[in-house]
């Protein structure tokens, strides 16, 4: 008798918040505008070329696959974000200090390769740069972390 009986919930669920929902698919659709802005840029014997320069040297194929697997793990943490699991919000925001620190560093020229960097004459104008190729990801971390709804829906999760 008891396998038919449904259990009890004390406490109903929140629904996603529409900036924490907004966050999520801004997450997922910058990633997916991103890949087909390239393909379209490039073509796809530039994409090809792209990927063969990407894996010549070991230091190259570390960038490059580690670059992938963000894009991958940037895709789990939106889904993770629209379940209401606070993770994903804090390796989101994990994954975009990353990118921010590695692509200054690698246009200021303390990083390898430059295949991975923002052209630049000057640190101004490449901070400029990477702040406006930024901005999209910043404005998701806003919806994820600053209204009180969106930080409630988290915390209740």
């Amino acid at each position: 008798m008891d396998i038919i009986r449904k259990p009890n919930h004390s406490h109903a669920k929140l629904n996603v918040p529409a900036l924490v929902l907004i966050g999520a698919i801004g997450i997922i659709t910058t990633r997916c505008l991103d890949i087909v802005l390239l393909v379209n840029l490039l073509g796809f014997s530039g994409v090809m070329e792209f990927m063969h320069r990407g894996m010549q040297t070991p230091a190259l194929t570390a960038v490059f696959s580690a670059s992938l697997l963000m894009i991958v793990l940037e895709f789990y943490c939106a889904a993770a974000i629209i379940k209401g699991k606070n993770w994903g919000r804090w390796v989101f925001l994990l994954t975009q200090i990353i990118a921010v620190s590695y692509l200054w560093l690698a246009s200021l020229g303390y990083g390898y390769p430059e295949l991975f960097s923002i052209p630049g004459e000057s640190k101004h104008e490449i901070f400029r740069s990477l702040v406006v190729q930024k901005l999209p990801d910043l404005l998701v971390l806003c919806c994820l972390f600053i209204p009180p709804r969106a930080r409630l829906f988290f915390r209740l999760h």
